[in-house]
C-alpha cells in the first residue's frame, strides 16, 4: 500500500511542478519585458517584445493569452506526470529483477 501512496504523491508533486514551472517562466519574461518597456532607449523592444509573447499565448488560448498560458501549463503537466509514471514504472521493473 506504501508503494500506491508514494506513486500518488509523487505524481501529484510532479504535475505540480511541471504544471507552475512554465507559468512562472512565460509570466517572468513577460514582467521583465513589461519592466523594460518602462526605460527609456528600450522601451520600444520591451513592447515588441510583450506583443510577439501575448501573440504566441493567443495561438494557443484561441484568441485568449491567459488561455493559452494554461493550456501551455497542463500540457507540461501531463508530461511531467507521464515522465513520472514512467519512472515509477522503470523503478518498479527495477527492483523485481
Amino acid at each position: 500500500m506504501t508503494t500506491v501512496s508514494n506513486l500518488f504523491r509523487s505524481l501529484l508533486l510532479s504535475v505540480l511542478l511541471s504544471f507552475v514551472t512554465p507559468l512562472l517562466f512565460l509570466g517572468g519574461i513577460l514582467g521583465a519585458l513589461l519592466t523594460a518597456s518602462y526605460i527609456p532607449g528600450i522601451a520600444i523592444l520591451g513592447q515588441i517584445g510583450q506583443e510577439l509573447i501575448l501573440s504566441f499565448l493567443s495561438t494557443f488560448g484561441e484568441g485568449y493569452p491567459l488561455q493559452g498560458m494554461l493550456t501551455i501549463g497542463g500540457t507540461c503537466a501531463m508530461v511531467g506526470g507521464l515522465f513520472d509514471v514512467f519512472n515509477f514504472y522503470l523503478y518498479q521493473d527495477i527492483h523485481g529483477q
